[in-house]
């Protein structure tokens, strides 16, 4: 009687292991479940995630794109003659810092080389250059003004810029298959068409 009592014991507590590690199991996939859907809105791709093509060359040519843009915002904050369009650079800026950064996570998530700041990070006077890229000799002669000859150089620049980035955006849309990749470039070109329509009414004001 004492074996088999022994022998019940050992099987009542090796339910009881089996149970808690189930349980164990069942709540650790909870919790990938919760942190799933508490995600931030523009979240990293999580392992196992699917990409294509589409969503590598979107991450890796918005990313010098967004640098140049930062760029011209910085120049405008210092040298702008309004404090609307210096207050425009301010949000620009703090809005594409963020997004450079989730899309450089991105890409190394794929396993994609992360541009390097100056890579194609100007346009190439003509050649091949991204949408609403700014050529060199366009940032340098938007550094060289003052005023509101600044203010107009960059709002026209600014428009162009941002008419490119939305190009972009529309053909992840289109073309990618990343789910979060999708969704920043919806929300880029729908932030990014409400500035035009602000600086298209700044520009009309000057």
């Amino acid at each position: 009687m004492r074996t088999i009592n022994l022998r019940r014991a050992a099987v009542a507590t090796g339910a009881l292991s089996l149970a808690l590690f189930a349980g164990g199991c069942a709540g650790h996939g909870a919790d990938h479940s919760t942190m799933g859907t508490a995600a931030p809105t523009v979240a990293a791709p999580r392992s196992g995630a699917t990409f294509n093509a589409a969503d590598v060359t979107f991450a890796t040519d918005m990313i010098p794109h967004h640098r140049q843009a930062i760029d011209m915002a910085e120049v405008a904050q210092a040298k702008a003659a309004t404090p609307e369009v210096r207050a425009l650079a301010d949000r620009i800026a703090k809005a594409q810092e963020p997004e450079i950064a989730t899309m450089s996570g991105w890409l190394t998530a794929w396993g994609a080389p992360v541009p390097s700041p100056g890579a194609m990070h100007h346009g190439m006077d003509g050649m091949g250059q991204m949408p609403g890229m700014m050529t060199d000799q366009e940032m340098r002669d938007l550094a060289k003004a003052d005023g509101k000859a600044f203010d107009t150089m960059f709002l026209q620049m600014m428009i162009k810029h941002h008419q490119g980035a939305v190009e972009m955006a529309r053909t992840e849309q289109a073309q990618g298959q990343d789910a979060a990749a999708k969704q920043l470039a919806a929300r880029i070109a729908a932030d990014q068409t409400a500035e035009i329509t602000e600086m298209q009414g700044l520009l009309a004001k000057l």
